[in-house]
C-alpha cells in the first residue's frame, strides 16, 4: 500500500530554539510553532481565531542554523513529515503527541523586522563613515535620484499610451 507523509506549516515560534548536541555529534533543535487560522462562525457571525501548536525537530547543520538565527516570535515556514511519539508516564498512563520532523526550515521576516532593517539602512545610508587612516569627519552621502513615481501613491491602474492597432493597414 502506498503512503505519503508531507507537512507544510507556517507560523511564529512560541519559544527560543532548544538545541542539543547528541553523543554521536549530531545536532538537534526543537522549535515550538504556532499557526493561526481565522474564520467566521456561520451561526454567530463572529470571527474565530484558532491556534495550532506543534513541536518541530530539526536535525544536522540546519539545527545549528536554527539555533544561531531564530528566536521567539520569528515567523518560519517548515516542510517535513508528521511523526507520532508515544510514551508511558511514571504513573503508567500512556501518552502520545504528534510532532514534525523538518526537512527544511525557511526563515521568514516579519513586518517589525523589515521595518527595523529599513530604518537601520536609512540611518546608515545618510553618512559616509570616517576612514581609520584619513581621519576626516563623516560627510553626508550624495542623494540618489528618485525613481519615476517613487513615493507617489498609486491606485494600481496603469495608464498605457499605445497607438491604435493596425493604423497602417490599407483596409
Amino acid at each position: 500500500m502506498a503512503s505519503f507523509n508531507r507537512v507544510i506549516m507556517m507560523g511564529n515560534l512560541t519559544r527560543d530554539p532548544e538545541h542539543k548536541q547528541l553523543s554521536s555529534g549530531q545536532a538537534v533543535c526543537r522549535l515550538g510553532l504556532a499557526s493561526n487560522r481565522q474564520f467566521k462562525n456561520k451561526q454567530t457571525g463572529t470571527m474565530v481565531q484558532e491556534v495550532c501548536f506543534v513541536d518541530i525537530d530539526v536535525w544536522g547543520p540546519q539545527a545549528e542554523s536554527c539555533r544561531q538565527y531564530l528566536s521567539k516570535g520569528r515567523p518560519v515556514l517548515v516542510e517535513g513529515r508528521l511523526k507520532l511519539d508515544t510514551w508511558q508516564e511514571t504513573d503508567g498512563t500512556k501518552r502520545s503527541k504528534h510532532s514534525i520532523v523538518a526537512d527544511r526550515v525557511t526563515f521568514l521576516s516579519g513586518a517589525s523586522q523589515s521595518d527595523e532593517a529599513d530604518a537601520q539602512a536609512g540611518a546608515e545610508s545618510d553618512f559616509v563613515p570616517a576612514t581609520a587612516t584619513g581621519g576626516e569627519e563623516a560627510k553626508p552621502k550624495a542623494k540618489r535620484a528618485p525613481k519615476p513615481n517613487e513615493g507617489v501613491a498609486t491606485t494600481g491602474e496603469i495608464s498605457l499610451k499605445d497607438q491604435a492597432p493596425f493604423e497602417d493597414l490599407p483596409f
